[in-house]
C-alpha cells in the first residue's frame, strides 16, 4: 500500500517535469549558414539585427521573391524530410536575427512573394521546419545583411 501512495504522490511531480521541459525548452528557429555567421529567424522583434515584412502589392514591395517549382531554376532552395532538428545546424557564434515584422515601428525590406514571374530572387522550398516566407526572409536578409549570396547553406 505505501508503494502505490508513493507512486501516485510522484505522478503528478513527473508530469509537471514533462510539461515544464516542453514549455521551457524552445523550439529550434529557422536559420542559414552565410559564411562564417548565421542568419537566424527571430522569436523577439524587440531583438532582432534585421526587420522584414511582407506586402501583397507588388508595386510597394522593395523586393521580388517568387517560388519555383523546380529547384534547378531556384536561387535558394531548402529541402528537408526530418520534422526534428539536427542539433548543430547554425551553432555559430555570430548570428543575425531576422524579425517578420507586422506592424513595423522603423522603415523596413518589404517582400513581394509571388508563384513564379519575374523577381530579384527565386527560391524552392519543400520543407516540414520552414515556411516560404521564412525562406524568402532569410535569403532577402542574407543579401541585404552584407553576407554574399553563394556562401548561403543550411
Amino acid at each position: 500500500m505505501l508503494r502505490f501512495k508513493v507512486l501516485v504522490s510522484i505522478l503528478p511531480l513527473i508530469a509537471a517535469a514533462v510539461v515544464a521541459k516542453v514549455e521551457l525548452s524552445p523550439a529550434a528557429q529557422p536559420c542559414i549558414a552565410v559564411g562564417a555567421n548565421s542568419i537566424e529567424i527571430g522569436t523577439e522583434p524587440w531583438h532582432a539585427d534585421l526587420h522584414v515584412e511582407f506586402t501583397d502589392d507588388p508595386a510597394l514591395a522593395t523586393v521580388h521573391v517568387a517560388l519555383t517549382d523546380n529547384p534547378a531554376t531556384a536561387d535558394f532552395v531548402v529541402v528537408d524530410d526530418s520534422t526534428e532538428d539536427d542539433g548543430n545546424s547554425c551553432s555559430m557564434p555570430a548570428t543575425l536575427l531576422v524579425a517578420i515584422a507586422t506592424d513595423p515601428a522603423k522603415p523596413v525590406t518589404l517582400i513581394y512573394l509571388a508563384q513564379g514571374g519575374p523577381a530579384d530572387y527565386h527560391i524552392f522550398v519543400r520543407s516540414s521546419r520552414f515556411s516560404e516566407r521564412e525562406a524568402a526572409a532569410l535569403i532577402v536578409s542574407a543579401h541585404s545583411g552584407g553576407a554574399g549570396l553563394t556562401n548561403a547553406s543550411l
